[in-house]
This record gives structure tokens, sequence and C-alpha cells, in this order.
């Protein structure tokens, strides 16, 4: 199985922008996103504290609706891209 990333809010929310979802709302220090197809998710932003293990589990099941498998490719293309910029 893979492992998941160690990844701040704030990046996952500039990744989750980069795959299409848009920040609808903000409230404290958490972040709602949507995608087209209606997909939503919260993603708490407390400074540069990297997202827990758990809490990034559950956003890739449960919100994004991708495997784990998925969202490791789709983020190492987007760290790679990132780099090259």
């Amino acid at each position: 199985m893979p492992k998941l990333p160690v990844i701040s809010g704030r990046e996952l929310v500039t990744f989750l922008e980069s795959i299409g979802f848009r920040v609808i709302r903000t409230k404290g220090s958490h972040i709602r996103l949507k995608a087209e197809d209606g997909r939503v998710t919260t993603v708490p932003v407390h400074g540069k504290r990297d997202i827990p293990k758990g809490l990034l589990g559950k956003i890739i099941r449960e919100d994004l609706e991708i495997s784990l498998e998925e969202f490791i490719e789709l983020y190492s293309r987007y760290k790679g891209k990132e780099e090259s910029d």
C-alpha cells in the first residue's frame, strides 16, 4: 500500500485547485472547496501544520472519491510540474 504524502493544509488547497476544485467558502481556518461534479471537501489550514494522516485519508477516500494510488499519481504530477516552473 502506498504511503500518504506529508502535506500542509495550504498546499492541499492549492493542489485541489489545480485539479478542478474551487474555493466556495472560508470560515475561520477551514476552507471549503467544490468540484464541477458536485464533490465537496473542507480542508483545515492551521498555519504551516501538516494535515493528519487519518484526515487526509478520509478526504481522499470519501470527499474526493478517488483511490489512494490515483491521488498519489495526481499529486506526484502536480509536484513535478510545480518544481519545473
